[in-house]
């Protein structure tokens, strides 16, 4: 963290990219609430969030491909004017159940994929000694977009409306997008390889394709660990204490991202991936709120060293002129994995008793230690765009 703070202009990247972020953790409540209120039923509404997480999935990718040709600064301000539009039309216009799973989509496929954007300019800015430390500082930061956007936009929307609550998180997200496009840093930033590409993309290297594996595969841990502390809060007879036991969830990430960057050097991946097993598994023994709790914050703490481990591999795995494109896939694989373990866990938890979801999630983790030890090979580097 020290390297970002006495960087010129890594600072303001890292605070820009943040905030840039919010609106986008904010949107998924934000148009759960919103189309319910539109229409009355929450099967709309799902749908209608549904269908923003899988254009986002599917945008990431697609964005950061452009990014990769062009450079960051046009791809940003498009993609954030587009999905800017999209919002500021679903607040403002009256249309219904179809229109707001066009508009949704519209909204998913433009987000604009600044941590991508981040991540790919930290080699840059940054000495190499320093980025470990640097991608721990972000993975850890990034929690905090989670614990401050789902309540901000709730409040937003009970102190105006939800429309007025997502016109302003449209604004923010062009207006902080705009800002972190329009530093020295972003607008000279060139992907490496020049003009040729590989075929493929950056799955082309087996490295990727494992990495992409690993991450889907914590997704699944992620999904089902959400599923099992709601459902087991509930089990307890404290069905409130979700909230906070999520919370603390995160908290326990953003000290072990911490931690980490502190540490000033990398973590190994797959011991970090048995510990977050283990740790996501040591759940189901939890007996009440308070054990429950407390082991949370200790598996959590294994999340954001995870994702920092992970960042950091990116930059040998990835073939040249492919690393903004990279980084989007990482965040669609934790988002596809997220869903089905929420949906696996969802069946699981009403099937069985919701202890046994952190099985699953146990499971999940093993399977991603297994997946990073048994294609350890192919984290050599790959850098020939061939």
């Amino acid at each position: 963290m020290h390297a970002i703070a006495t960087t010129p202009g890594a600072l303001r990247l890292f605070a820009g990219s943040l905030i840039a972020r919010l609106p986008a953790v904010m949107l998924s409540l934000g148009l759960l609430v919103h189309a319910q209120r539109l229409t009355g039923s929450f099967a709309v509404a799902g749908l209608v969030t549904g269908a923003y997480a899988a254009a986002l999935g599917l945008g990431g990718p697609l964005l950061g491909r452009l990014v990769d040709r062009r450079g960051q600064t046009a791809v940003l301000l498009g993609s954030a004017a587009g999905c800017g539009a999209a919002l500021f039309a679903i607040a403002l216009v009256r249309v219904g159940a179809p229109g707001l799973v066009a508009l949704a989509v519209a909204a998913g496929l433009c987000t604009p994929p600044v941590g991508a954007c981040l991540r790919g300019l930290l080699p840059a800015i940054l000495p190499p000694a320093s980025l470990p430390s640097a991608y721990a500082a972000e993975a850890a930061a990034s929690e905090l977009t989670w614990i401050a956007g789902p309540p901000g936009i709730l409040l937003a929307g009970a102190l105006t409306s939800t429309g007025v609550a997502l016109a302003a998180a449209a604004v923010l997200l062009f207006a902080a997008t705009a800002a972190f496009a329009c530093e020295p840093a972003s607008r000279a930033w060139r992907p490496s390889g020049g003009e040729r590409r590989p075929r493929g993309g950056s799955l082309r290297a087996g490295a990727m394709r494992t990495l992409v594996l690993v991450m889907a595969l914590v997704g699944v841990v992620f999904g089902a660990s959400e599923v099992g502390i709601t459902a087991t809060a509930h089990a307890l007879g404290s069905t409130a204490a979700a909230g906070p036991l999520l919370g603390i969830w995160g908290a326990g990430s953003l000290l072990g991202g911490l931690v980490l960057a502190r540490a000033g050097r990398g973590a190994r991946l797959t011991p970090l991936l048995v510990g977050l097993g283990l740790g996501h598994l040591a759940l189901a023994s939890a007996g009440s709120v308070l054990a429950l709790a407390a082991v949370l914050l200790v598996a959590g703490a294994t999340i954001a060293p995870t994702y920092a481990t992970v960042f950091a591999l990116v930059d040998g795995a990835a073939p040249a002129g492919t690393v903004t494109e990279a980084f989007a896939w990482l965040n669609t694989a934790v988002a596809v994995g997220s869903a089905g373990g929420a949906a696996a866990a969802g069946a699981l938890a009403d099937a069985t008793a919701p202890a046994s979801v952190f099985l699953l999630a146990g499971a999940a983790g093993a399977l991603a230690a297994l997946a990073s030890g048994v294609r350890a090979r192919d984290a050599e580097p790959v850098r020939s765009p061939a």
